[in-house]
């Protein structure tokens, strides 16, 4: 039986390391979602100046902005590229960034990004619930992205929850259930 893991993380490198841990192991990464807002930490001076040249210039040259309906932009576009979820491009399918009401611009990769698509004007929750997770959980964990904090998910036959569990664990979630 599928069943969906989700954990909290501090920061998107664990999460991010938390994801190549998986791959090297020789699982699924289709299966994996990550979902941070993007901050200013996100363009702190380890980051490409080129991606906080881009999000500063977003108001006059961005998608996000140009019809404030938010879109989700592929990563290949340079919104979040060299930025947050950059590292993940080649590891997870569909990462990208949109615009959030009450949120603000978060960034996502794997199945939840075309799941949040259809939910830019109604929050996260609806998107978590399409991926097993229930709506009062659901509502934590948007409150949880909205204060900084990093979102993973993965769906994953029983068999491996204690597996994924210790390597979420190891690789610094400070939360983690499953669905």
């Amino acid at each position: 039986m599928s069943r969906t893991i989700a954990a909290i993380f501090d920061n998107y490198r664990n999460a991010e390391n938390a994801a190549r841990e998986v791959k090297e192991r020789g699982l699924r990464t289709d299966d994996i979602s990550i979902v941070t807002k993007e901050n200013e930490e996100a363009y702190s001076s380890d980051n490409n100046a080129a991606t906080m040249s881009t999000m500063n210039n977003m108001g006059t040259t961005g998608t996000a902005n140009r019809n404030n309906k938010g879109i989700n932009d592929n990563i290949s576009d340079g919104v979040v590229t060299g930025g947050i979820l950059g590292g993940l491009a080649g590891l997870l399918i569909g990462a990208g960034s949109m615009v959030i009401p009450g949120l603000g611009i978060i960034a996502a990769a794997g199945p939840i990004t075309g799941l949040l698509s259809g939910a830019v004007t109604g929050g996260i929750v609806g998107g978590l619930v399409d991926l097993g997770i229930p709506e009062n959980k659901g509502k934590q964990y948007e409150s949880d992205i909205k204060a900084g904090k990093v979102l993973f998910s993965m769906k994953i036959d029983d068999d491996k929850i204690d597996e994924i569990s210790s390597v979420l664990r190891n690789n610094g979630a400070i939360s983690i259930d499953t669905y």
